[in-house]
């Protein structure tokens, strides 16, 4: 098979377009000009007969697209916790959709196989954990908390003689599920996904910092009539705080229950050797979950599900077709993961990895951790903002004496697009978040942000 001319020309015009787009991203408005409604009639029309030339098609695309995108890759923009899609993975993911594998078949696709493994071994490596954990290559952390929290249920349950994979969650011994009073909203979702229900967790009492409390745990766990499935957080949303791993793991494992951790951002910190205090026996837990393009800088959609028992992922996991050929004894990236289809997600973030190499990851996540106290103990000094959280990572919230002040502070910032911060909610009060994880974000660029923030906040006093 042979590209035609027009094909050719529009994939070549699909990358000149992308680079052009990532050169200007540092000058550009950080936030979209249109919002959905004004955007939608440029694509909501019917459907044509006829063919349409493939490089016209593109044009069009990046065209009537452009002033409804984001300045997600921006080094200003601090809105969410998103490391911005280094050039390095863009490029090798251009690659992974011209390969168009389907890469959970080791057996038809072995360069993905053995690109994504590496990829996962490295990851062991310098997040400090167990090197024969199992490990799938998803979508995100929303995916590695689900199959995370569904290895853990067929481990609880499989140790009570009861296989949840074969005979379902009807009539199967019950297990309580703990999770901490400030825990993010992924993984009360995810045990919803899994079918245990986010109204059934039991909320655990935290600190001001949003850190589960271990004599709150101890409480909880002594009033516990089954061995339990605990989740922990490496990483407070809003305050970037870590649950005292070292202490609470080992109350969880003497009662005979399982710990998921949810470190889609803050497991990271693993690289930085001054930093892994905060991260004490995080090692011991039975499951983690992590984003890929969070610290590391992967285009989305990339994510690591990894679990101690490999067994119980795989159990948890793995539906071979009988139509597949059976694999050798290699890994095959299907048994770890929901689906028998899908891009090869990890070979962007094994670009990454080799070209950051681990010198260059633990300058990147160290330097963004220097950056964020940097905008704490600047705008700490400025009247009329307070800076609520203990700056321990790559977060920052702040608030105004009152909702609307802040909320009046956030609009303005984002109307003016220089910088883009994001709205937060934190002990009843109004927040503004600033995350500094963005591949590309330098001095300049948060003190950008903190002139901006403190310039709007003068400007409607």
């Amino acid at each position: 098979m042979t590209l035609r001319p027009d094909e050719r020309q529009a994939m070549r015009m699909a990358a000149d377009l992308a680079v052009g787009f990532r050169a200007g991203v540092g000058t550009s408005r950080v936030a979209q000009a249109l919002r959905p409604d004004d955007v939608v009639s440029r694509f909501d029309a019917p459907l044509a007969e006829a063919v349409a030339p493939a490089a016209e098609v593109i044009e069009r695309l990046a065209q009537d697209a452009a002033d409804g995108l984001h300045g997600h890759p921006s080094a200003r923009f601090f809105g969410y916790v998103c490391g911005g899609s280094m050039p390095v993975g863009v490029a090798a993911d251009h690659l992974v959709s011209a390969w168009g594998q389907n890469s959970p078949s080791s057996w038809h696709s072995p360069a993905v196989a053995a690109l994504e493994q590496t990829m996962s071994r490295w990851c062991l490596e310098l997040l400090c954990l167990p090197p024969e954990s199992g490990v799938g290559v998803v979508t995100g952390a929303t995916a590695a908390n689900t199959q995370a929290i569904m290895a853990d249920r067929h481990g609880l349950l499989k140790r009570r003689g009861w296989d949840v994979e074969a005979q379902g969650l009807f009539g199967a011994p019950e297990f309580p599920v703990l999770i901490g009073a400030d825990a993010h909203k992924a993984p009360l979702d995810r045990l919803r996904h899994a079918g245990l229900g986010a109204d059934r967790a039991i909320r655990v009492a935290t600190d001001d910092q949003g850190r589960m409390r271990t004599d709150a745990l101890d409480a909880a766990l002594a009033a516990c009539d089954a061995p339990p499935l605990v989740v922990l957080q490496a990483g407070q949303i809003n305050t970037g705080a870590f649950d005292p791993f070292g202490e609470i793991i080992p109350l969880v494992h003497d009662r005979g229950g399982w710990v998921h951790v949810d470190g889609a951002f803050g497991l990271w910190l693993q690289v930085v050797p001054e930093l892994r205090e905060m991260l004490d026996g995080v090692e011991q837990a039975d499951s983690w979950a992590v984003d890929l393009h969070k610290w590391s800088s992967a285009p989305y959609d990339a994510g690591l599900c990894i679990v101690r028992d490999r067994a119980a992922l795989v159990a948890s996991m793995s539906a071979r077709g009988d139509y597949l050929p059976t694999a050798s004894e290699h890994w095959d990236p299907s048994d770890s993961v929901m689906a028998l289809s899908g891009r090869a997600r990890g070979v962007p973030s094994h670009a990454i990895l080799q070209h950051l190499r681990k010198t260059g990851l633990r300058e990147l996540v160290s330097r963004h951790c220097r950056l964020a106290r940097r905008v704490a103990e600047r705008l700490s000094r400025e009247p009329g903002i307070e800076v609520l959280n203990e700056v321990v990572s790559n977060q920052v919230i702040l608030a105004c004496r009152s909702d609307a002040r802040t909320e009046a502070l956030l609009a303005e910032v984002q109307r003016r697009g220089r910088v883009y911060p994001s709205h937060g909610e934190w002990r009843g009060r109004k927040v503004i978040r600033v995350s500094v994880i963005n591949y590309a974000v330098q001095e300049e660029d948060v003190d950008l942000l903190v002139e901006e923030i403190i310039s709007a906040r003068r400007g409607i006093a």
